[in-house]
């Protein structure tokens, strides 16, 4: 799954894109109202001389979380220090960790989600006092002491905010939910990665791109070098439409941004099982892959693009679905399109393409 082009977890040919990070919100495209709260806030903490509030990031991934962290290290002028909450087994590495901050550093933990519930008890006063337990000994001779820790900001990021304990999410001062790029954002976001890149594209080519992008930087980013390469071979100086239209389809990226792994989803709920409703098991079964996977993976994607729906009795494809795989929608279907079950139809992707409506 994660070998993907358009999946949006980080894969290894991403590691040389950290050198296209914006350092400062100046710099950062797309979600204006974070930025704006947070230049205020960060501002507000430099003028009292204080180290800003705890600020939990939320969102899916790929969408510039571990950026924004830095960014916010660069604003303050503080280093940071990054991990992950599976890095972190033992309330020792979480103590030696906290211990070796500065004053007004940034401690990023990314994944934070994943932390263990000792790792968590540990961190529950650090956060709120700046303080550490530390117990020494062990048996009827062990003793608890307590150090004083610098004052620092703990940066969180998670994909799954539901999964934090409720102790933990009410520890951060600013919360933060990082949406969906829209198209437009994205296409800036391909023009300044080409300019780094020294990379000439022209704005129909960033705007394709862009499209394909599932909302998602980080994909936009990947399908950028994917295009380039193609370019390349092909001796083109100029990254033009035709050019990213062609190394696109090769790549098998509708579009809509779906690759054949979405089509394989799409298709046998509608010819397998009528279009549905079909249940999850039974879909996972049908396409080969586990539950978890198709519900995680697969269907968030789809749903927001108005392609699949979930009702009561299972996964159902929509209108949309089988207008954009150019298949006939069944008659009683068609007919029955308005009811509770089929929902109310849709005729237009959320995000903008120039595909036929």
């Amino acid at each position: 799954m994660s070998e993907r082009i358009i999946s949006a977890e980080w894969h290894t040919e991403d590691a040389p894109m950290d050198s296209l990070r914006p350092r400062f919100l100046e710099d950062y495209i797309g979600q204006d109202d974070v930025k704006h709260n947070l230049r205020v806030f960060i501002q507000a903490a430099k003028e009292r001389q204080e180290a800003l509030d705890h600020v939990l990031l939320y969102g899916p991934p790929g969408l510039g979380k571990t950026s924004l962290s830095m960014i916010i290290a660069n604003e303050l002028g503080v280093q940071i220090r990054v991990t992950s909450g599976p890095a972190i087994e033992r309330p020792g590495d979480l103590a030696a960790i906290l211990t070796n901050l500065q004053p007004g550093d940034v401690l990023f933990i990314d994944e934070v989600h994943r932390l263990s519930r000792a790792v968590e008890e540990v961190l529950y006063p650090a956060m709120e006092d700046f303080s550490l337990d530390i117990l020494i000994g062990k048996g009827p001779s062990a003793r608890s002491i307590r150090l004083d820790l610098p004052p620092f900001t703990l940066v969180g990021a998670t994909t799954r905010a539901g999964l934090l304990s409720a102790p933990l999410r009410d520890r951060f001062g600013v919360i933060a939910h990082l949406d969906y790029y829209r198209p437009e954002q994205l296409t800036q976001i391909v023009q300044r990665t080409a300019d780094i890149l020294r990379v000439p594209i022209d704005a129909d080519a960033a705007l394709e791109i862009a499209r394909r992008s599932r909302g998602t930087p980080r994909i936009a980013n990947r399908l950028l070098k994917r295009v380039r390469d193609f370019a390349q071979v092909g001796q083109s100086e100029l990254i033009d439409l035709e050019t990213t239209r062609y190394a696109l389809e090769k790549l098998r990226v509708d579009e809509l941004g779906l690759d054949e792994l979405d089509f394989k989803v799409l298709t046998t709920v509608i010819r397998q099982f009528g279009g549905g409703p079909v249940g999850l098991d039974t879909l996972a079964a049908a396409v080969s892959e586990d539950a978890v996977t198709i519900e995680d993976v697969y269907e968030p994607y789809l749903i927001q693009m108005g392609l699949l729906q979930r009702t009561p009795r299972g996964r159902v494809a929509t209108e949309w679905a089988y207008r954009h795989l150019k298949l006939p929608m069944p008659t009683a279907r068609a007919e029955n399109r308005s009811s509770n079950e089929w929902g109310t139809p849709v005729t237009q992707p959320l995000l903008d393409t120039d595909a036929p409506r």
